[in-house]
């Protein structure tokens, strides 16, 4: 075995790599290296370094560094090669290579410098978790930041607690490149009761969705549904406050049943329908650079649910057109949790579902964003190929997120608990190795604070 006075790796098969003796070496689990042998030079990622004496280290090779960039494709079996700290001008040509532009932070593995996301590679869905408190709000607006100003993929955010309503609203000191393009982005904002309204149209549903916000069943509820069924054509031209005098008045115990159902759940009252305004569908059809829409707002937690349903059945029915879109769905638990079981909670999880399995090859990509795995349907966190993790002190969280995202190394995952606010991991196809990262600061206004304990 050669001396300690350099590090010596080996590869079997061109595709991991281990160290046998990493005494006095300063990789460690994170940290990009450069493998030398043979006249070649091979980027490579630390994935872990154990505790033991003498230290190993294991990893995956990324690919050949060539004179003009990196071949990620390639990877070459070695033996007693020799192992250095990637530089910064390698790290760079790795983001030139790949994509990476979108700067969100700081690399704090060595050897650091700026940590960059692919813009390409959001058309994958994408998990970002973290505990309360981990700054994962403030950190997905900085990411949703630069997606805006350095992208033409129009965003949607459904925003039940108000934190992304401030979006477009720059500070006034800031400047540089990601500023200027925001202040020339269409970003709208949709609210329940001021501005820019946030509404829905019943007519535009089809029909499962209306049974679901009717709560008819179609084999418990048989004769409603049937005379819904049969009554869709008049329920696609007017609005239920038309339709109503209607039922009331019919000779049909169904529809008088049907009537009693939409007066007994109060849905006339629903501030959430358009009538003669215009419907979310009809604003994000337009196509602006971002959406937010302030679900928080309404006066029944059923209304965020019409409104998530109405802009998911529309885009799904739409698919086709094959228009990109990125939906972001800030505490994602509140329509994608395994246990909401309301009809109409149904019918939304069910969309998603279908989106997460389908909807990536149509353009329809999801960011959901929560406090803890098992808060979303695993049919919708399997689809996830894309890992942004913060603060999370539960090991039961840490070993489901391990189970679901392999991709993202154990002993980055592990240290999660330890995590500063702000600080995250990154990992999977968005980003050109997985990366620990201090997340940079806003540019934009955050809607969502803490409420400070009171002091005497």
């Amino acid at each position: 075995m050669p001396n300690n006075s350099q590090t010596f790796a080996r590869s079997e098969d061109g595709r991991s790599f281990v160290v046998a003796d990493a005494t006095g070496c300063a990789l460690v689990a994170g940290s990009l290296a450069v493998i030398v042998s043979a006249q070649r030079r091979q980027l490579a990622l630390v994935e872990e370094r154990s505790q033991t004496s003498p230290a190993f280290l294991r990893g995956r090779m990324m690919g050949e560094v060539l004179a003009d960039g990196i071949d990620v494709r390639a990877g070459y079996p070695f033996d007693d090669a020799t192992v250095e700290m990637a530089d910064a001008a390698t790290v760079q040509t790795l983001h030139d290579t790949t994509g990476a532009r979108l700067d969100i932070g700081v690399d704090l593995t060595p050897p650091g410098g700026p940590a960059r996301l692919l813009p390409t590679r959001f058309n994958r869905h994408t998990f970002w978790c973290g505990q309360s408190g981990s700054g994962k709000t403030y950190a997905l607006g900085v990411v949703l930041e630069q997606l805006i100003a350095h992208t033409a993929l129009p965003v949607v955010v459904f925003d039940p607690n108000s934190d992304f309503v401030h979006l477009g609203e720059l500070d006034p000191q800031a400047s540089g490149p990601t500023a200027d393009a925001l202040r020339r982005r269409d970003i709208r904002v949709l609210r329940p009761h001021k501005g820019a309204l946030l509404r829905a149209r019943f007519t535009e549903l089809p029909l499962p969705s209306k049974a679901a916000i009717l709560r008819i069943d179609p084999i418990a509820d048989r004769e409603e549904f049937n005379e819904l069924m049969h009554l869709s054509t008049v329920l696609s031209a007017t609005e239920l406050d038309d339709t109503l005098p209607h039922l009331r008045s019919s000779e049909s115990p169904a529809q008088q049943r049907l009537g009693m159902r939409i007066e007994n759940l109060g849905l006339l009252e629903w501030e959430v329908w358009a009538r003669n305004q215009r419907a979310v569908t009809e604003v994000v059809a337009e196509r602006p650079d971002a959406t937010v829409l302030d679900l928080g707002g309404f006066s029944t937690a059923e209304q965020q649910l019409v409104v998530a349903l109405a802009l998911l059945d529309e885009l799904w029915s739409r698919r086709e057109e094959r228009r990109p879109i990125l939906l972001v769905i800030d505490e994602a638990h509140n329509l994608a949790s395994p246990q909401l079981d309301s009809p109409i909670a149904v019918a939304v999880r069910e969309r998603l579902i279908q989106i997460a399995a389908e909807g990536r090859k149509f353009g329809l990509w999801l960011l959901l964003s929560t406090q803890r795995p098992s808060k979303v349907h695993p049919g919708i966190l399997s689809q996830c190929d894309n890992l942004a993790l913060m603060k999370m002190s539960s090991p039961v969280d840490l070993a489901e997120l391990g189970t679901h995202f392999g991709y993202a190394p154990a002993a980055l995952l592990e240290r999660s608990p330890w995590f500063r606010q702000g600080e995250a991991l990154f990992a999977g196809g968005f980003t050109p190795a997985p990366a620990l990262v201090a997340m940079n600061a806003r540019i934009t206004r955050e809607g969502g604070t803490d409420v400070k304990v009171p002091l005497r």
